[in-house]
């Protein structure tokens, strides 16, 4: 095992004058000015994620790394793993800069090929487990992804299946791998891969400040966009999360977010890894079944949206079970109820629930702290953490007076470098190095922030994006629909959820059943479809003829203590 480290040691040093000869695939916003500025403030350490694993397998390889649904591996175990896999995926002629489309679910595979991918410079692609024909297919070419990565099955969905309908629309896709029994010979199935072994690739290390993951966010624009981060750039803002949070080596960590997305990626994968610390994985989110994980795996540290907070505090054994370990949970990801704060002070006192906000295309940017008043804990969404920083602003990017409610901007290490292959919108979100983050927001005098609405136009379901452009779009294909409009309703579980205002085609109709078969049709992933459908006549304009979906908002917000709900899974 230490010769494998050794190894890489080694490669790194020799690598440093073959890096060069590595041309970057990629077009980033990152100017020598900026790799200057937060090398020298130690904010980019210049780390690769395998580095500081390397420091966990010397100093504990007898330690649980992973807990998944399907048993533990050690830190050794999982070193040997990773360099047979890297030896596997050059062996398969990936290289550095090329793409690896990793769509699992929360299990170890996904932390042995990230690590894998890193050794030798191949950009992981995360794909959420129900993303579906359409989206997927779509992720896959913006990516120019070379290999995916997925379940045979999973909560009932066939991977196989719907890899062999899609292959024909992707030339470029050399290679699709299966956890679990592959299908057929196009496929490589995980278990025979891991059992052939391969030389060591004899290849440099990448560099900290390439591209190392991208990772795809749904907006107001409408289809998925991949936001391209750098080692640097998803290793200093877990350095921070780290040093707020006083978290260590010792830790436990449990996430249940998954870790294709970015809050489960940073948590679960990153920020465990980065620690030396165990990560606890549930694959299929059960508040019963954190609790008792809790108590038996002694954790100590979770994170996600306010609907994991809220399932969490009305989980039937909750008082059943020895949650004394239980010392700190991270609320983010959409909007959070103050009166679920106050009754996770109730229930779980001894439990820290701290606030805070973030994108994909910057990690946490804002956090309470340990120790702040109940005033800021309660209240707010945190102040910037070390190294970033926040403002608001008018429409003319003029700074306003603590406590206006204006347009939330930020800046610092923790920034995305672009979104890939669409260099205009990279450019159209930033004011100078000020990223406009499309929410709006209030600054108090001490700096710290509350989020109060947002411009884009999404609806954030339990954490979880649902472009409304995109699923209007495919709507307004369905030749029985005239005019449509997805706007958010409350849901005291989720936060919110999603209502189709729809105007029918004269002499068609439509109902709930036909909306959904629809959108199955047109492979769009289950989450994303509107829980709520209202036919109407005429739907609400302004002068230049936009709908008013703040209208539409209110209608339905009024309504929403009397709607009757069949909930989907989340």
């Amino acid at each position: 095992m230490r010769t494998i480290i050794r190894d890489q040691a080694m490669r790194r040093e020799g690598g440093a004058q073959l890096h060069d000869k590595f041309m970057p695939r990629f077009n980033t916003r990152l100017t020598p000015e900026q790799i200057q500025r937060y090398t020298t403030s130690g904010a980019w350490p210049n780390r690769l994620l395998t580095d500081f694993f390397d420091d966990a397998v010397i100093a504990s390889p007898y330690k649980t790394a992973i807990i998944d649904s399907r048993g533990a591996i050690t830190y050794g175990e999982l070193a040997l793993q990773a360099a047979r896999c890297a030896a596997g995926l050059h062996a398969l002629g990936l290289r550095a800069g090329d793409v690896m489309a990793l769509q699992l679910p929360n299990w170890k595979e996904f932390l042995i090929l990230h690590l894998a991918a890193t050794r030798i410079g191949v950009v992981s692609s995360l794909i959420t487990p129900g993303s579906r024909d359409r989206e997927l297919v779509h992720m896959l070419k913006l990516s120019d992804a070379r290999l995916l990565v997925i379940p045979d099955q999973f909560r009932g969905h066939d991977y196989r299946a719907m890899a062999d309908r899609m292959r024909p629309e992707l030339p470029d896709l050399q290679h699709a791998m299966v956890v679990g029994q592959a299908a057929n010979p196009q496929e490589i199935a995980w278990d025979t891969f891991m059992a052939t072994a391969h030389p060591a690739p004899n290849v440099p290390l990448p560099h900290a400040n390439d591209v190392t993951e991208i990772v795809f966010t749904s907006g107001a624009t409408g289809e998925p966009k991949g936001v391209m981060h750098t080692s640097n750039t998803i290793v200093a803002p877990q350095l921070a999360l780290a040093a707020s949070l006083q978290l260590k080596s010792s830790d436990v960590i449990h996430i249940a977010s998954t870790i294709a997305h970015q809050t489960g990626f940073l948590n679960g994968v990153r920020l465990p890894i980065q620690l030396g610390a165990t990560v606890v994985l549930q694959d299929v989110w059960n508040a019963e079944q954190m609790v008792e994980w809790i108590a038996k795996h002694r954790i100590t540290v979770s994170s996600g949206s306010a609907t994991f907070l809220l399932d969490l505090l009305r989980a039937k054994n909750l008082e059943q079970c020895d949650l004394s370990s239980f010392r700190i949970f991270r609320c983010g990801g959409g909007p959070i109820p103050r009166t679920l704060l106050r009754e996770a002070r109730e229930k779980l006192p001894h439990v820290g629930i701290h606030c805070g906000w973030g994108q994909t295309e910057n990690a946490v940017v804002t956090l309470t702290r340990i120790g702040a008043p109940d005033e800021k804990l309660l209240n707010t969404d945190g102040c910037a953490q070390p190294g970033m920083e926040v403002r608001v602003v008018n429409d003319k990017n003029q700074l306003l007076a603590a406590g206006t409610e204006g347009r939330l901007q930020c800046r610092g290490p923790f920034m995305f470098v672009g979104y890939i292959k669409q260099e205009a919108l990279t450019r159209e979100n930033f004011d100078g190095e000020w990223f406009d983050t499309g929410d709006l927001a209030t600054l108090d005098a001490e700096g710290f922030i509350r989020i109060t609405g947002r411009l884009k136009d999404i609806i954030i379901r339990g954490g979880e994006n649902i472009p409304v452009k995109y699923v209007e779009d495919i709507l307004y294909e369905d030749p029985r629909v005239q005019d449509a409009a997805i706007v958010a309703m409350p849901d005291p579980r989720l936060g919110e959820r999603a209502c189709a205002f729809v105007i029918c085609r004269e002499g068609q109709s439509l109902d709930m059943k036909g909306m959904q078969a629809f959108l199955a049709e047109r492979g769009v992933a289950k989450v994303y479809w509107p829980e709520r459908l209202e036919i109407a006549q005429q739907l609400p304009r302004t002068a230049n003829g936009k709908i008013r979906k703040a209208d539409l908002r209110a209608q339905i917000a009024r309504e929403a203590s009397s709607l009757v709900l069949s909930p989907q899974k989340s």
